[in-house]
């Protein structure tokens, strides 16, 4: 069955490019009666335990009431492995989806971590964050750092095996590394030691504004991204009444979080990986401009052609992605 739900708002415009209907494209269906069904619900990788294979893979909820939890990732060699000293860098990895769509069971991302876990080496634990319009940003950050306070207590033989809790880096993809870059903001106040931050990585990281920018018009109908569809997830997403021009979508607008300001603090190093055949381009080279003026250590990886989500599309950049995640975090230590 198809997941049903309702909603706080009535059916948004799309008029930017009407020959593509973003709910359809998003496997959306407002209904009469406000709710949405997410066709979307229907796909899903079952986690794992077969010894034949080479990443074992299990789900846990960390707040019933919320519904939300992770998916521990962590490869079979780690848990043959004899040696107590072989610890592994832990990943919370955040997935994509506008804010609005998506799982840590979406086939995508579940491929994605799986092939992490063999080629970096490391611990992922995927957040099973809140989706809106149900629950609007900043629900999905706050899930961040209720996820933060749940590793911290070693919750699992993985965790507390295998996983190094002073070398974690919290990991996003689009939408996923929006959550990533605010972070250090949300967890300000919050104490999670153990674990120790080293820093951010952030993949093709979903930002806006209301102003145009050129990579956003040149591609306006893109085939993965089209523009309405972005405007749409952040419609969706944003908290009610708010536009793109919230700080949580547009890096260049007066930040009340500062979120920069405390990576600078917190001292993280930071990772944007982008191409230039995404709509969000000229997004991320925003980001990257801002944090050096910041005085941030940032390494940025941008491609030549490529789409948004080329990572989770196309196991060739995948595999070279995870080649450079490696390096990163290797230059670190």
């Amino acid at each position: 069955m198809a997941t049903t739900t309702t909603a706080e708002n009535t059916k948004p415009a799309a008029a930017i490019n009407p020959v593509i209907d973003p709910f359809s494209y998003l496997g959306m269906v407002f209904n009469v009666d406000g709710s949405i069904t997410r066709e979307h619900g229907l796909l899903g990788t079952r986690t794992t335990f077969d010894p034949s294979l080479p990443v074992f893979t299990e789900d846990i909820t960390f707040n019933t009431s919320n519904n939300t939890g992770v998916r521990l990732y962590i490869h079979r060699k780690s848990l043959e492995s004899t040696s107590s000293n072989e610890r592994l860098p832990v990943f919370i990895y955040f997935h994509g989806g506008g804010f609005i769509i998506g799982s840590p069971a979406s086939p995508v991302y579940h491929d994605f971590c799986s092939l992490m876990v063999v080629q970096v080496p490391v611990l992922i634990v995927s957040v099973d964050y809140r989706l809106g319009p149900e629950h609007r940003l900043p629900a999905a950050y706050l899930d961040c750092v209720e996820a933060l306070q749940w590793i911290k207590t070693l919750p699992h033989e993985w965790i507390a095996k295998f996983g190094d809790l002073s070398n974690c880096y919290i990991m996003g993809a689009s939408a996923g590394g929006n959550i990533a870059y605010h972070a250090p903001a949300f967890l300000r106040d919050v104490e999670i030691s153990p674990l120790k931050i080293k820093g951010t990585i952030l993949i093709q990281p979903f930002f806006g504004g209301t102003k145009r920018t050129e990579s956003e018009l040149i591609l306006v109908k893109d085939k993965v991204l089209p523009l309405n569809v972005n405007d749409i997830m952040w419609d969706l997403a944003l908290p009610v009444g708010a536009d793109r021009d919230h700080e949580y979508c547009n890096l260049m607008v007066e930040s009340e979080l500062g979120a920069c300001d405390w990576i600078k603090k917190l001292g993280w190093r930071v990772m944007v990986q982008g191409c230039d055949g995404d709509p969000l381009l000229d997004r991320q080279v925003e980001l990257v401009k801002l944090m050096q003026q910041k005085g941030i250590e940032v390494v940025s990886k941008f491609d030549e052609a490529g789409c948004h989500a080329i990572e989770v599309l196309d196991p060739s950049n995948a595999k070279a992605l995870c080649l450079a995640i490696k390096d990163f975090i290797s230059s670190a230590a």
